[in-house]
């Protein structure tokens, strides 16, 4: 087979029967274990008349035949750390139910308040899940669990794990969690232990590498969409009304081009991927005016990550978890908006909203609840075969098991010449740059 083979790591070979009720009889209409070798190609999409692109080969997630641990001897824990998502609790519920009602895993940990929680000093003790625990929490946002920004020491951490015989740890998390868990796994290979450390991504950005649809996207577009789409109906129903609607995307812009494509009433998308200029004849605001004048009214839909170039004075500070805190852009816009228009006219009427926190903290819609799911269960898989240090991601339709160290290497961005970035110029009408 060509291409190149994506290893991931094993605690050891896997010789136990999986109690898991899969068939090997074909035609037999029952799930199937997925055989060890099976591969799933990155790109799918390749030129034949140009060079082409490195092909990898990625293991396919799902359950196996053999296992590594032993269900009856086997802990587990799952923690949630960083900001809300929604489908957290989804994923806590999915885990707990695999692992607990299908392989017989007598106990599964729920840590509380992200990597806190995994230092002793610091965090609350670990709540021990129940049926009656999780019963409704999929139908609830945020986590149950708590979560938290911030790094706590590996060593401190893979204490926890030792002193409570956890097994299996599942960190649930961005780019910064997963980083985390990586330092875990380093400090657990280090001291020779046999403890699995699985991650499900999670980020309402969708700026995973590797994984085509992070869980809780969706239902941030739908949250989105219907703010875009109240705030077209504020832009219309004045004179001159322009609407500015702020959504979540600090490196990637795909809540805000997905909006934009699922409302179909904006009129400028702005996303951390495309500088832009606000001043001169071919800059942000000169269009806009026209747009204003032609039309007599203008929705904006900024990323907060984007137009962070127009900050450049100001200092750079990190918040616990390392990551750079952006200036407000949709404040810088709204007063660079206002200033603008006061000076060449007309007089306008601008509605300023921010939806970024009810975005985030509503349950999952049914699309993201399936996907909770499916991760959630893949994980489990991966994990009691003895994966370690391993993400699921998800390449065109399937699930994949991703080196953590490689889905961490970058984040993922719009492709601004692909064609969910032409959808969205072709859908505003905008510019392909501003300036």
């Amino acid at each position: 087979m060509a291409g190149k083979l994506i290893e991931v790591s094993v605690l050891g070979e896997a010789r136990l029967r999986s109690p898991l009720d899969r068939t090997t009889t074909p035609g037999d209409g029952a799930a199937k274990f997925v055989p060890e070798d099976s591969r799933v190609r990155f790109p799918v999409e390749t030129s034949l008349g140009g060079p082409l692109q490195e092909e990898l080969l990625f293991e396919k997630a799902g359950a196996r035949e053999k296992i590594f641990f032993d269900p009856k001897r086997t802990r587990a824990a799952i923690v949630t750390c960083g900001g809300l998502s929604p489908g957290l609790n989804d994923v806590i519920r999915s885990v707990f139910l695999e692992l607990n009602m299908n392989y017989g895993v007598p106990e599964v940990l729920g840590v509380r308040n992200g990597y806190q929680g995994l230092n002793a000093r610091e965090g609350r003790p670990p709540l021990v899940l129940t049926l009656d625990i999780v019963d409704g929490i999929h139908q609830l946002g945020g986590t149950m669990l708590g979560t938290s920004r911030g790094e706590q020491a590996p060593a401190v951490m893979v204490d926890f794990l030792e002193d409570r015989a956890i097994n299996v740890l599942f960190c649930v998390g961005g780019d910064g969690t997963q980083r985390g868990a990586h330092a875990i796994w380093e400090e657990v290979r280090r001291r020779g232990l046999g403890i699995a450390v699985v991650g499900i991504p999670k980020t309402i950005d969708n700026d995973i590498l590797y994984c085509d649809r992070t869980f809780g996207f969706t239902t941030a577009v739908e949250q989105a969409q219907r703010v875009i789409d109240c705030a077209h109906v504020e832009a219309k129903g004045v004179s001159n009304g322009i609407a500015l609607v702020k959504v979540m995307g600090r490196a990637a812009g795909y809540i805000a081009a997905a909006a934009t494509l699922a409302s179909q009433e904006v009129n400028f998308t702005l996303v951390p991927e495309v500088p832009f200029q606000l001043c001169g004849d071919r800059g942000l605001l000169s269009v806009l005016r026209r747009r204003i004048i032609d039309r007599q009214h203008a929705v904006i839909v900024v990323a907060e990550g984007a137009g962070q170039h127009l900050f450049a004075s100001c200092p750079a500070e990190c918040d616990a978890s390392g990551n750079v805190k952006f200036q407000d852009i949709g404040l810088y816009l709204k007063k660079a908006i206002l200033d603008y228009f006061a000076q060449h006219g007309p007089k306008v009427e601008m509605k300023y909203i921010d939806p970024s926190y009810i975005v985030r903290s509503v349950p999952a819609n049914c699309e993201d609840g399936m996907l909770c799911d499916q991760y959630a269960r893949r994980a489990v898989h991966a994990a009691m075969s003895g994966r370690t240090d391993v993400l699921v991601g998800l390449l065109s339709g399937a699930f994949v098991h991703v080196p953590i160290p490689m889905a961490v290497a970058e984040k993922r961005y719009v492709n601004v010449e692909g064609e969910l970035w032409a959808s969205v110029l072709s859908a505003t009408g905008q510019p392909r740059k501003f300036g």
